[in-house]
C-alpha cells in the first residue's frame, strides 16, 4: 500500500501522535538522490526496517537540524502512514557504529596512528645507532695501556687498534645520520596525515551533534519489512553552469564544453547519490506581482491647510503625504509549486559524492559544437588593437544557461567572462581576446587653438579624423571597424558627417550615431577611413 503525506505546518505533539503507541522504532536513513536547484536542494532518503502488526512510532534521527518541516514529503510501502512531526530535542544518541562515514574516519585515524608509530620507531632506531657509535668512540678514547702493555710496541698497537675502531664507529654514526632526514620526513608526513584524519573525525562528530529527528506514526496490518521514502528541502546548496568556450579559426568551430559547479553546506555528506540539477527556483517568487489601482487627486492647498489647522486628520494626511493613503493589501501567501513545464533539468549519469562545506565540485556534462562567424572588431577611438569576436546561433536545440565561461582561442586561455542566457535558436556573440598584430590608430589632422583635430567657433564645431587598421599578422582577417558621430534631437542643432569610404552600417544595433565598416584586410595591408562631422547651431545658444 502506498501513501503520500504532506504537512504544511507542524501539529502539536498531542494532535500528531494520537494515542500511545505500543513501541518506538528507531531507524536510520540514508540519502539516495538529490535534486539541486540554483538555491537549495530536495533530498531523498530511504528508511528500511521491520515492523510487527499494530501501531508504531518510527523515529528517524538523522535529518539536518535546519530541515524545513513544512516541505517534508513521505511515501511508504507496507504500512499506513499517520501524522508526523520534526523533533530537535530528547533525541537518542546516534549510533556511530552504523555510520559508514564515521567508521571510515575512525579507520583512517587508526591507520594514521599506526604509520606514525612506525615512522617514529624508524627515527628512534637511527638515533640509537648514532648514540651507540658515539658511545663506542667515547669508550675507545678513554683506553689507556696498563701492565705489560706499557711498552712502545704495546702503545703503538693499542693506538692503532683505537684509531681503526674509532674510524669505523664514526663511519657508522655518519651513515646513520644520513638516513635521519628521510626518516624524519616520513614521520612529519605521517603526523600530518594523522592530523587530517583526526580533523575529519572531529568534523563528523561535531556534525552528528547538530541534527533533527522525524517522528512518524505508522500502522502495520501485517508483520514484515517497511520501506519509507522521505523527501525534504535544504537551503544551503546550489549549482551553477561553467563553460570552456574553445574557438578555432581553421574550419571555424566553437566547442562549448559544459560543466557544473555543485556545493552544499547542509551538515552531512552526500555519498554516492543520484544527482539531478534543475533550473527551477522553489525558494523564489512563484507568482507575478500585484498592481493596485493608483488614485490621484488635486487639492486646494490653502483650503486644505485651513482644515488641517482645525484638526481634520484626513486633511493633514492629504496635505503632508501628497494624498490620501491607500489601504495596504498584502498578497495571499501560497505554497510555491514545483513546476516542470519549461524548467531545464540535467540528470548526472553516475553516482556522485558531494561533501558538506567543501569547495565547489565540478562535474562534466557534455560538449556542443557550433559554427561561428569570426571577425576582428576594431574600435580605434578607444583601443590600440582589434579583438576577436565570434557570432553564433545556438542551434543545439537546448538553452545555454548563464554561468562562468573560460575563453580559449586556438587552445590557449585568453580570458573569462560571465556568460548570459542564450535560448535555443537565438544569436549571441563572444569576445576571445586581443589580436596584437592588428594595430589601430585614430589621427586628427586638423589643428586649432586649444584642440587637436577640431575647428570651433561660437556657432560651429568641425572635427576631422582618420581611422587606421594595419594588419601585421601573417594571415588575412575579416574586420569590422567602429566609430561614432554625434546625433541631435533638436531642430536648432544641425549635425552632418561625411565618410570615405561610406560606412557599411549606420545606427548599429539601434544605437544612433554608431557607424561600422566591414572589409577584409590582407596580411601586411593597411586600411584608412576619413570621417568628418560638423555641428551648427544659432547665434546666442551654447553647445552642451
Amino acid at each position: 500500500m502506498r501513501h503520500f503525506t504532506l504537512f504544511a505546518t507542524l501539529l502539536s505533539s498531542a494532535a500528531v501522535m494520537g494515542p500511545a503507541f505500543a513501541d518506538q522504532i528507531v531507524a536510520a536513513s540514508h540519502i539516495t538522490a538529490v535534486t539541486v536547484y540554483p538555491y537549495g536542494a530536495q533530498v531523498t532518503r530511504v528508511v528500511d526496517f521491520d515492523a510487527a502488526v499494530g501501531a508504531h512510532d518510527v523515529l528517524i534521527p538523522d535529518l539536518p537540524a535546519q530541515t524545513p518541516a513544512e516541505l517534508i514529503r513521505l511515501q511508504a510501502e507496507g504500512v499506513t502512514l499517520g501524522a508526523f512531526s520534526l523533533r530537535t530535542d530528547r533525541l537518542p544518541p546516534r549510533d556511530e557504529t552504523k555510520d559508514p562515514a564515521m567508521l571510515a574516519a575512525k579507520a583512517a585515524v587508526a591507520a594514521a596512528e599506526t604509520d606514525v608509530r612506525s615512522a617514529q620507531a624508524g627515527v628512534d632506531a637511527i638515533n640509537a645507532a648514532v648514540e651507540a657509535a658515539e658511545a663506542q668512540v667515547d669508550f675507545l678514547r678513554r683506553l689507556r695501556p696498563e701492565g705489560d702493555a706499557v711498552t712502545v710496541e704495546g702503545v703503538k698497537a693499542l693506538a692503532g687498534m683505537v684509531g681503526v675502531e674509532v674510524l669505523t664507529a664514526r663511519k657508522e654514526a655518519l651513515a646513520a645520520q644520513t638516513q635521519l632526514p628521510a626518516a624524519q620526513k616520513v614521520l612529519e608526513d605521517a603526523r600530518k596525515l594523522l592530523g587530517d584524519a583526526q580533523a575529519g573525525q572531529d568534523a563528523l562528530s561535531q556534525r552528528a551533534a547538530d541534527y533533527a529527528g522525524l517522528s512518524v506514526a505508522i500502522t502495520a496490518d501485517a508483520a514484515g519489512p517497511v520501506h519509507l521514502v522521505v523527501q525534504h528541502y535544504v537551503e544551503s546548496a546550489s549549482w551553477q553552469p561553467v563553460y570552456d568556450m574553445m574557438l578555432t579559426r581553421k574550419d571555424p568551430s566553437l566547442t562549448i564544453v559544459r560543466g557544473v559547479l555543485v556545493s552544499q553546506t547542509s551538515g552531512e555528506d552526500w555519498a554516492g547519490v543520484d544527482l539531478t540539477l534543475s533550473t527551477a527556483q522553489p525558494s523564489e517568487q512563484a507568482e507575478p506581482s500585484v498592481l493596485w489601482p493608483d488614485l490621484k487627486r488635486v487639492i486646494d492647498p490653502v483650503e486644505m491647510a485651513k482644515r488641517a489647522a482645525a484638526g481634520d486628520e484626513n486633511a493633514q494626511e492629504m496635505l503632508y503625504s501628497g494624498g490620501m493613503s491607500e489601504p495596504v493589501m498584502e498578497p495571499e501567501v501560497v505554497a510555491a509549486p514545483m513546476i516542470k513545464g519549461d524548467v531545464v533539468v540535467y540528470h548526472y549519469p553516475a553516482a556522485v559524492d558531494v561533501a558538506t562545506g567543501v569547495e565547489n565540485l565540478r562535474l562534466a556534462l557534455d560538449e556542443i559544437k557550433l559554427v561561428p562567424q569570426i571577425e576582428a572588431w576594431a574600435v580605434p577611438r578607444r583601443d590600440d588593437t582589434a579583438f576577436v569576436m565570434a557570432k553564433f546561433v545556438n542551434d543545439s536545440g537546448e538553452i545555454l544557461l548563464p554561468g562562468q565561461a573560460y575563453l580559449l582561442r586556438e587552445g590557449e586561455l585568453v580570458g573569462a567572462t560571465q556568460f548570459s542566457t542564450v535560448a535555443a535558436g537565438a544569436e549571441a556573440k563572444l569576445a576571445f581576446g586581443a589580436i596584437e598584430g592588428l594595430r589601430l590608430k585614430r589621427d586628427m589632422p586638423l589643428r586649432a587653438e586649444g584642440d587637436r583635430g577640431i575647428l570651433s567657433s561660437s556657432t560651429q564645431v568641425e572635427e576631422k579624423a582618420v581611422l587606421q587598421v594595419e594588419n601585421l599578422t601573417a594571415e588575412a582577417w575579416p574586420v569590422r571597424l567602429f566609430d561614432q558621430v554625434p546625433y541631435s534631437e533638436q531642430e536648432d542643432l544641425e549635425i552632418s558627417y561625411t565618410a570615405d569610404p561610406a560606412p557599411s552600417e549606420v545606427d548599429v544595433d539601434g544605437q544612433r550615431g554608431i557607424l561600422a565598416w566591414t572589409f577584409d584586410l590582407a596580411a601586411g595591408e593597411k586600411k584608412s577611413v576619413q570621417l568628418d562631422h560638423v555641428l551648427r547651431w544659432p547665434e546666442g545658444k551654447q553647445l552642451q
